[in-house]
């Protein structure tokens, strides 16, 4: 299987991006994470003002296979969320890097980005799993 890997964001070993913007960090899941989930059916996306800590579970997505936690990248507070997603949750499939992104966050610890994986080091551990 070929998946893509946005070369501008950041991965979590748990299979989340982040793309940053100022204070902001825009998450979502990956390609190969939306590939795993096959068809997305429903998402719960977090509440707009929860603070979320990294590497807890914040969100759920549904799919045809199976239900999976969706984890923080990073710590932050939810500023908003992509309530399109509540109507057409198959973006996720369509689009993960774009119109499939899930919430944003107001960061509160932006040295966390650290903790995550560029492109080439995420598509070295997507490769080791998808053996």
């Amino acid at each position: 299987m070929e998946y893509q890997f946005d070369p501008n964001v950041r991965y979590a070993k748990s299979h989340e991006w982040v793309r940053v913007e100022g204070a902001e960090a825009i998450v979502g899941i990956s390609d190969y994470a939306q590939h795993s989930l096959s068809d997305v059916v429903f998402i719960e996306l977090p509440e707009i003002g929860r603070k979320v800590q990294q590497g807890q579970p914040c969100a759920v997505i549904e799919s045809v296979k199976a239900a999976e936690d969706i984890y923080a990248p990073l710590s932050g507070e939810v500023i908003a969320v992509n309530a399109a997603l509540e109507r057409t949750p198959e973006t996720v499939n369509q689009d993960p890097f774009g119109e499939g992104w899930l919430f944003r966050l107001r960061m509160d610890n932006p040295a966390e980005l650290d903790d995550l994986l560029d492109a080439e080091a995420y598509q070295a551990l997507v490769e080791s799993e998808d053996k």
